[in-house]
């Protein structure tokens, strides 16, 4: 049973590379004595900063910020012959935010996954939260190391419990040497040892046990403390030794010259247990409580350490009953009490030391690896059975519930603000009448389908900033500021055309007729704009515009022949362009891609001309062709977007190509009635939701709000009115196609209102 294994892995100076390694030894060894074949396969996360000679076991390694060498490892592991993957998760191994480029690989992956996880987060970050979730999805089985672990992964993860496996951090199974023999191997002989291990950082709040010491050596005065372990590399690489020297002058200040000693090093497991046991008493002094799993902890244990220790998860729950004392975090006088306790009552602590050593017994690595060998073959016989299980797709069919929550954030009696920080609006970006168009649109939408009075007022709003916001000659400025002020004379084009885009789905179905007179007439007052129009996009917007509003006003001859001049414009620019394998209306493809097509096939409903219909379908086509290869919807970036000739840009990915694009498959289907645009449409939509290049979803369940785009790195986090408009856009349309078309999406049902 060939196993693939990720994590960082030796000679890199990782406490996760040195579990893995371990893992690895400890699955052989129970391998063998069972006589299953085994040939592990490391990958290991690496850094370009180090030339690391890693052993024979390593077959692959990840640059740790290089996006791709995580497809292609997906791609190695996919090939070869193993049979289960073994990932030890932490969020700072990993590129990307918080480790973000693990989930394209894991997606990839066509073998069942065992994730460890190693950092579990009671308050995480967005993106933290997303990670998880998605490995939790992903994962056969997900191996923790604490009952607390279980506890929030279904509390707030909603990870399935049936999923979750407690199996401890493993220690190695190294002969427990007297105490006597080990403090004469390392010159510490007379000396009562007080001793921490570890990469060092200021997290690990050394000096809370510095002050406690000076009351501690006045009563003993051969106390010696030792922290043993090298700065953590990112703290070596940001900050230098600053907070090593600081430990090293404070210890100097308080006049501990003689009774501390701090060994700079990364050392080898053998050595540490001698350390481990060469201590009377072993010290965690973290300084705060979110720590679901200490390696330190669980070797100190292991090797029977009397252990005193702040209460961060890990500890309260290894030291229970009687395993170890605790002291607050910080308390540097608490520590001192416990410590003059301990060492003056010598049947307490060995009472200490030998519940821990029993109870470090159950964590040796033989019996670790024979746990995580059984996980291994039942997840492999059970993959055999039900592979699709551990297979399927997102399942999208469940809908966030329509809620308005982050819009009316965002709106005020003036209209709808641009930019948000975060979740929170920014005023002093004001308003434009790009967004407050889309928001008219959406809300005209919205109405349709609930017909909620409390939508209407919104509806209110934006119609009155377009009116304010429309010049005498018919057209408009685009940007206002927040004290009202206009910005500029006129707008772009492309804020013309949506704008009249949104105006013609008023036009559909208007709440009154105070909003269809309205409509009318800002409508109406632009048309001397329409034959100045140049910019494809803004045509493009403005013939959807024309078109939506030709479905009530078939016999408006005039209405179609300025609709039709506005045609030919776009089909000029695809006939000027277009080539044998560029079939597009420009030289590029930048943003609203999809809506060029979407007007063709929007005109074609309204007169018929089948040239629209082959141009719709051929850029369609062609679009498909650079944006849906990958199996999953992947828009233009606009970090460079596509130039013809040159390579289309991945990053920054944005809401409102894949609104267009949602929207065009659903016109498309609303042509053809073929129902593998339906499936298409979805798929697109599904970008909100985490079906993307990084596997990390747009949408914020919790505002209601969604991100302004994907980056190469992760997720813009600010949720300003365009991703927004975007997202619930692209929302009821999806529940639009689901109710009109309920026969085919009979499994698809959403998750209720929340208007």
């Amino acid at each position: 049973m060939k196993i693939a294994y990720i994590g960082t892995y030796p000679p890199k100076q990782c406490g996760i590379g040195t579990f893995t390694n371990n893992l690895v030894k400890a699955m052989a060894l129970e391998m063998s004595s069972r006589k299953i074949s085994n040939n592990a396969m490391v990958i290991a996360i690496s850094d370009r900063e180090n030339n690391y000679r890693y052993p024979e076991e390593v077959k692959l390694a990840i640059y740790q910020n290089q996006q791709q060498d995580y497809i292609n490892a997906a791609k190695f592991i996919n090939y070869s012959d193993a049979r289960v993957c073994i990932l030890q998760h932490e969020f700072g191994i990993f590129g990307g935010d918080d480790g973000i480029y693990i989930l394209p690989l894991l997606h990839h992956l066509e073998i069942p996954l065992i994730a460890t996880l190693h950092t579990i987060l009671k308050e995480p970050s967005f993106i933290q939260r997303s990670i998880i979730e998605e490995i939790g999805r992903k994962a056969a089985r997900i191996v923790v190391m604490s009952h607390r672990a279980v506890d929030y992964l279904k509390t707030i993860y909603k990870i399935p419990g049936e999923k979750i496996d407690l199996i401890q951090h493993g220690v190695p199974d190294l002969d427990r040497m007297s105490r006597k023999t080990a403090k004469q191997k390392h010159g510490l002989s007379g000396r009562t040892v007080l001793l921490t291990f570890g990469l060092i950082g200021r997290n690990k709040g050394i000096e809370t046990i510095l002050n406690a010491l000076p009351d501690v050596v006045s009563k003993h005065p051969d106390i010696l403390y030792i922290l043993l372990g090298a700065t953590h590399p990112n703290v070596l690489r940001y900050s230098g030794e600053e907070y090593r020297n600081y430990l090293i002058r404070l210890a100097k200040n308080l006049g501990l010259d003689k009774n501390v000693y701090f060994i700079n090093e990364f050392t080898n497991e053998e050595t540490l247990f001698e350390y481990l046991n060469a201590c009377d008493i072993y010290v965690t002094p973290y300084l705060n409580e979110a720590q679901i799993t200490s390696g330190s902890l669980s070797y100190a244990i292991g090797a029977g350490c009397a252990v005193v220790s702040t209460p961060y998860w890990h500890a309260l729950e290894l030291l229970d009953q009687g395993r170890g004392r605790l002291f607050d975090f910080r308390n540097s006088s608490q520590l001192t009490e416990i410590l003059n306790e301990l060492l003056t009552d010598v049947v307490m602590i060995e009472n200490i030391r030998e519940k821990a050593y029993d109870y470090g017994k159950k964590t040796r690595w033989p019996r670790i690896g024979k746990e995580y060998v059984s996980l291994a073959e039942h997840i492999n016989g059970k993959w055999k059975k039900q592979k699709e299980v551990y297979t399927q797709p997102l399942d999208i069919r469940i809908l966030p519930a329509f809620s308005l929550d982050h819009i009316r954030r965002l709106t005020d009696e003036t209209g709808i603000i641009q930019h948000a920080t975060y979740s929170i609006p920014n005023f002093k970006e004001g308003y434009c009448l790009d967004d407050n168009s889309r928001a008219l649109m959406m809300t005209a939408m919205a109405y349709r389908r609930y017909r909620d009075k409390d939508i209407i007022s919104l509806m209110y709003v934006y119609l009155s900033f377009i009116m304010y916001m429309q010049r005498e000659n018919g057209n408009f400025r685009n940007y206002l500021s927040f004290s009202r002020e206009y910005m500029e004379e006129y707008g772009s084009e492309d804020s013309f055309g949506r704008t009249i885009w949104a105006l013609g789905q008023l036009l559909i179905s208007p709440p009154n007729d105070n909003f269809r007179q309205m409509a009318r007439g800002i409508f109406f007052k632009s048309l001397p704009i329409f034959e100045e129009l140049k910019s494809p996009r803004a045509i493009a917007n403005t013939i959807m515009g024309t078109a939506s509003y030709l479905k009530h006003a078939q016999d408006d001859e005039k209405m179609i022949g300025i609709m039709n001049d506005l045609v030919s414009l776009l089909v000029s620019g695809y006939e000027k362009y277009s080539g044998e394998r560029w079939k597009w209306f420009e030289e590029i493809l930048a943003y609203d891609n999809a809506l060029l097509p979407m007007a063709l096939y929007s005109a074609y409903e309204i007169n018929g001309n089948e040239l629209l219909l082959h141009i719709a379908n051929e850029s369609t086509e062609f679009l498909e062709s650079v944006t849906m290869s990958k199996g999953f919807f992947c828009p233009v970036g606009n970090n460079g977007w596509f130039v013809k000739g040159m390579k289309a840009a991945e990053y920054d990915q944005q809401p409102v190509d894949t609104m267009a694009m949602t929207l065009l498959y659903y016109q498309i289907y609303q042509v053809t009635k073929k129902t593998e645009y339906l499936e298409k449409m979805f798929r697109c939509y599904q970008w909100y939701l985490g079906e993307n290049s990084l596997r990390i979803p747009l949408f914020d369940h919790e505002t209601k709000g969604c991100y302004d785009g994907l980056g190469e790195t992760g997720v813009n986090r600010n949720q300003g009115a365009e991703s927004t408009l975007s997202y619930w856009i692209s929302h009821l349309t999806v529940l639009d196609a689901e109710e009109k078309e309920h026969l085919y999406f009979k499994q698809f049902h959403a998750a209720g209102k929340e208007i």
